[in-house]
């Protein structure tokens, strides 16, 4: 189960996108989508739909072939709603161009990006990015006016499926949901709850300057979360793998300042929640203190 989990999470956002840049369809996307309003982006910036406590919602559909956005492009607090079919989970994420990047320069960058995720700033930031099981699930994000690139990360296809889409600017944008813990990144650990609960919604963060991950290891009880956690920090990783129960991507990579918010459903019990990027000389950030046993109640 670890191996799999190794491979879906560990620069899980940069490794599967690395395909794209050199894929002849690139010239295909249609980027008139972040320069001008089409009649259903303008609808739903006039109608937005009501979500979870009021909020608008912006709908991501992915099958392992194809992505979709619809429902609300509006700036400010969004609920996000996953829907997956054709694939055990998805792996949606989104990448915001900064302010007089084009489309053309996050492509091109994406081969370097492929070595060193932390190569997309001045270009693009990674502001969300997490597991989505088959099914329907949804996290809140606070989304910035601007032009977004969706990815299906957990697709198996050679080019990950992607769209571009614009959000727009709201005259009365919504606030997030406050929520109940926070657990954040940094160089090199975590900050925040080390007990968090079964339907809490949790504020996921990056404090630190890199690109950062969370990721959930699942123990059968709290001595072998300390044993994973302390092999990990030892770069055993394969040991490790071997004591895990479970996994889960909260976060399968953020950039600097970035966060949302999920509910916690994962099963109650102890976790290990470590972060697999590399720094440039190769070495996993476990092995510089990016592991940490929390503890989820119901």
């Amino acid at each position: 189960m670890f191996t799999r989990y190794r491979a879906l999470t560990r620069r899980r956002w940069v490794a599967v996108v690395a395909p794209v840049a050199a894929a002849a369809a690139l010239s295909a996307i249609p980027l008139a989508a972040s320069q001008a309003a089409t009649p259903a982006m303008a609808a739903s910036a006039a109608a937005p739909a009501s979500g979870s406590g009021g909020l608008p919602v912006m709908t991501v559909s992915m099958n392992g072939k194809a992505i979709s956005v619809g429902g609300t492009l509006k700036s400010g607090a969004e609920r996000v709603v996953f829907k997956v079919t054709g694939e055990p989970a998805g792996g949606p994420g989104f990448a915001r161009l900064d302010p007089g990047a084009t489309l053309s320069q996050l492509f091109a960058a994406l081969p370097a990006a492929a070595q060193d995720p932390n190569n997309l700033y001045g270009i693009a930031q990674i502001v969300m990015s997490t597991q989505a099981n088959k099914g329907t699930s949804s996290v809140y994000l606070d989304l910035a006016p601007g032009t977004y690139v969706a990815l299906d990360l957990a697709s198996t296809a050679k080019t990950p499926p992607l769209t571009v889409f614009t959000v727009w600017p709201s005259h009365h944008p919504a606030a997030m949901p406050k929520a109940g813990a926070a657990i954040s990144t940094r160089e090199f650990g975590f900050t925040g709850a080390t007990k968090i609960y079964d339907g809490q919604t949790v504020r996921w963060g990056n404090a630190g300057f890199l690109v950062h991950m969370i990721q959930g290891i699942e123990a059968p009880n709290l001595a072998t979360a300390n044993k994973i956690a302390a092999d990990l920090k030892a770069g055993n990783d394969n040991a490790a793998g071997a004591l895990a129960i479970g996994e889960y991507g909260w976060v399968g990579a953020l950039s600097h300042g970035q966060s949302f918010e999920s509910v916690v459903a994962q099963k109650p019990g102890y976790w290990v929640i470590a972060c697999f990027m590399d720094t440039q000389d190769g070495r996993e950030h476990t092995t510089l203190g990016m592991e940490k046993v929390i503890q989820i109640l119901k």
